[in-house]
């Protein structure tokens, strides 16, 4: 078993890896992503698994022995990447979950259910736009009207879900374009500047709060090295344990955004572009799952198709496997191989205990 886990992470190794970076280019329905589809419809079909794709790109693999009936346990994950992502946020848990039926098997476990392995499709967002995108389709989350408008990053969108509640938020500031050099800087009306103070608000306030809070995208115009910009267009991620420490955060960091614009002579408009509130795994499977081997129970602050899944009301659990570093969405994302494998054995024998 452990020969065929490695065998699979070394096929998947070098998929969508950049030359330049060593990060991770696998956006959905890219060459790189779909060669990994090719590869995990193969790899089911020389197990037997039936293979299953709906409308909007999502894939399940059923393994149905003679006599399995009754509500399906579904397991798995996605094979996409953020841009410049890590090798195993997403593939990890497909090549598990894989894994963990061929450790079934020679186990000689016959499972009283369906059994699923599943690939959801776009769950970064890092094409579209909106995370979660085909378990939100699958789920009815999000309509077939709405996805249809979403484009790529040539035009700009932003949008996810989290197990923390999780918004993000457009703050559009204006001001007056000028020339670098003749402009005085009293008389200056940058929005580049309320902008960099409201990026540190945002550090501060996430910070004294014990929450999440980060601009990570940009857009400034005219968007030239001597001109005093007329228009700059941020986007604030922000993360927090429950809806109030949320709705919180975002006021403190417009508060302080808003008074920074009034020194500044400048302009501030902050709208929300997603707000998604927290999602609470299913108490009962979680405990079934983590008692027996004394496995920590903790939070996640990042979105996963599971929360989708779980807000659409299917019982739903996560598994995670150790980060040495806490490193993710990076090149540097890591795992150990014996951490995988043990992940490899816990998912199976959690698979048991809910199949059998």
């Amino acid at each position: 078993m452990p020969a065929d886990f490695e065998a699979m992470w070394r096929d998947l190794a070098p998929v969508g890896r950049s030359a330049s970076s060593g990060g991770y280019f696998r956006q959905p329905f890219t060459t790189a992503e779909r060669e990994l589809d090719a590869w995990f419809t193969e790899q089911c079909k020389a197990r037997g698994l039936e293979v299953e794709r709906d409308r909007f790109g999502n894939t399940v693999a059923w393994w149905r022995p003679a006599g399995a009936a009754g509500p399906a346990v579904l397991t798995g994950s996605h094979l996409d990447s953020v841009l410049d992502g890590g090798a195993y946020d997403g593939p990890l848990g497909v090549v598990t979950a894989l894994a963990a039926v061929d450790v079934l098997r020679d186990r000689g476990v016959t499972p009283a259910r369906p059994v699923g392995v599943g690939v959801f499709v776009e769950e970064e967002g890092s094409r579209f736009g909106l995370a979660c995108l085909g378990s939100r389709l699958a789920t009815g989350a999000t309509d077939w009207a709405t996805a249809r408008d979403l484009v790529d990053r040539d035009v700009a969108v932003g949008a996810a879900s989290a197990i923390w509640p999780h918004g993000r938020y457009r703050f559009d500031f204006t001001g007056e374009a000028n020339h670098a050099g003749t402009t005085r800087m009293e008389d200056r009306r940058d929005p580049m500047l309320t902008y960099a103070m409201t990026v540190l608000a945002a550090n501060e306030q996430a910070r004294l709060a014990g929450q999440r809070a980060t601009f990570g995208r940009v857009d400034v115009r005219p968007n030239g090295t001597n001109a005093v910009p007329s228009a700059v267009t941020a986007w604030l991620d922000a993360r927090a344990e429950t809806p109030e420490h949320l709705d919180a955060l975002l006021a403190d960091v417009e508060r302080v955004a808003q008074e920074r614009a009034g020194l500044d002579r400048t302009g501030l408009v902050v709208t929300p572009e997603s707000v998604s509130g927290a999602v609470h795994f299913d108490a009962d499977l979680t405990r079934r799952i983590a008692e027996p081997h004394g496995w920590p129970v903790i939070p996640t602050m990042a979105g996963h198709d599971a929360g989708v899944l779980s807000a659409a009301g299917i019982p739903t659990a996560m598994l995670f496997v150790r980060n040495p570093t806490g490193v993710s969405h990076s090149p540097d994302e890591h795992a150990e191989t014996a951490d995988c494998l043990a992940g490899v054995e816990a998912l199976a024998d959690t698979l048991a205990g809910l199949a059998t």
